[in-house]
């Protein structure tokens, strides 16, 4: 049996990154190889990553990478967003990246197994074993056009990749870094309304005359009067609301303030039953319209105010057009991606209190 040093354990340790004790129990079993050590410990971390694959990986990071006219961002999750801060953790997950750029795919996640796709399963199970928590990578997307730009918000919680046609050079770029940070803030869904479909625009249409029916304090006052005529001729309202209304309706603007969480209820009933006659009213019509077009210029890029805007009113699309007039040339945006850490996935919560009673049979 090969006499194991610290030396020895030293040298393990700075070439894998796992800790003092495993390093000296994969040495001593591997009697004193380094090599064979190495595969011991890599061993070790694939029963490690096995025995964490029921956890949940929630936190994290996304890094971006370009080269010439691609750019790519990526996303890859931790157990705790402590390991997030991690030095050994972000320069993988920037590796990640790079790797996703260099790749011909040019998208995967939402199901997919990434890190085959990428090949890099021993990689993170090397990362795993270092790091001692469940890492996955979950997403990857790439992007190109005559300009492309990227911009990481948050340390890395968020990472947007935009690109551009029609134009570059220096201006050109930083007016598309300056897209992607309004990305990373204002989160839009669409360049423009022009990318929605009918049937976007339709769901979106009812999903406002839904709220609105439900929430009668909000409909104009023509359809809410007759609402409240009918819930106080009908009796629908109890006495004691029907005498708040009769005090407080000269001045209706504050009337939902006074009457009961029922009588609210009970007139978005009255609403709901209505539906057909409310919605087919013109008045009506107008106040969804209306919503719809304001609702677009929260989702949709072109038409958000930019976050520079000197005066404060200035829409992307007129930057934008401020840009192309600057450097001579009508370049349009050809599209962006939008990733933020942990989006859509559902977060452990874990019960401390509960886990030591369990544990205490209590």
């Amino acid at each position: 049996m090969a006499a194991i040093t610290a030396a020895m354990v030293k040298e393990l340790r700075e070439s894998t990154g796992a800790g003092m004790m495993e390093c000296k129990k994969a040495l001593t079993e591997a009697d004193g190889d380094m090599e064979a050590a190495v595969d011991v410990l890599r061993k070790s971390g694939a029963a490690k990553v096995e025995k964490k694959a029921g956890r949940i990986a929630a936190e994290g990071l996304t890094r971006v990478a370009s080269e010439g006219n691609t750019a790519v961002v990526a996303e890859v999750n931790s157990e705790t967003d402590f390991v997030a801060k991690n030095a050994i953790f972000q320069e993988f997950v920037q590796f990640v990246a790079d790797t996703a750029l260099k790749s011909s795919v040019e998208k995967a996640g939402d199901g997919e197994d990434v890190c085959d796709i990428l090949g890099l399963k021993s990689e993170l199970e090397e990362k795993t074993l270092t790091i001692g928590e469940k890492l996955s990578i979950r997403r990857f997307a790439k992007i190109s056009g005559d300009c492309v730009a990227s911009y990481t918000h948050g340390g890395g919680r968020i990472g947007v990749i935009v690109a551009a046609d029609g134009a570059s050079g220096d201006a050109v770029q930083e007016a598309l870094t300056n897209v992607a940070m309004q990305i990373a803030a204002m989160n839009p869904q669409y360049i423009s309304r022009d990318d929605m479909s009918d049937a976007e625009l339709a769901k979106l249409r009812e999903i406002i005359q839904e709220s609105a029916l439900n929430d009668p304090a909000t409909l104009p006052k023509p359809i809410l009067n007759k609402l409240i005529e009918k819930a106080v001729t009908d009796k629908v309202w109890s006495d004691e609301d029907i005498a708040i209304y009769n005090e407080k309706k000269s001045n209706m603007q504050y009337l939902f303030n006074f009457l009961s969480k029922e009588a609210a209820e009970q007139l978005a009933q009255l609403a709901l039953a209505d539906r057909d006659a409310i919605t087919s009213d013109k008045i009506f019509h107008g106040l969804v319209e209306g919503r719809v077009s304001k609702q677009l210029k929260e989702i949709c890029l072109l038409d958000q105010v930019y976050v520079k805007a000197e005066d404060g009113k200035q829409t992307v699309a007129a930057y934008l057009a401020q840009v192309a007039k600057k450097v001579g040339a009508d370049f349009k945006l050809k599209g962006f991606v939008r990733f933020e850490t942990g989006e859509g996935i559902e977060k452990k919560v874990d019960d401390f209190a509960a886990e030591v009673a369990a544990q205490a049979g209590l």
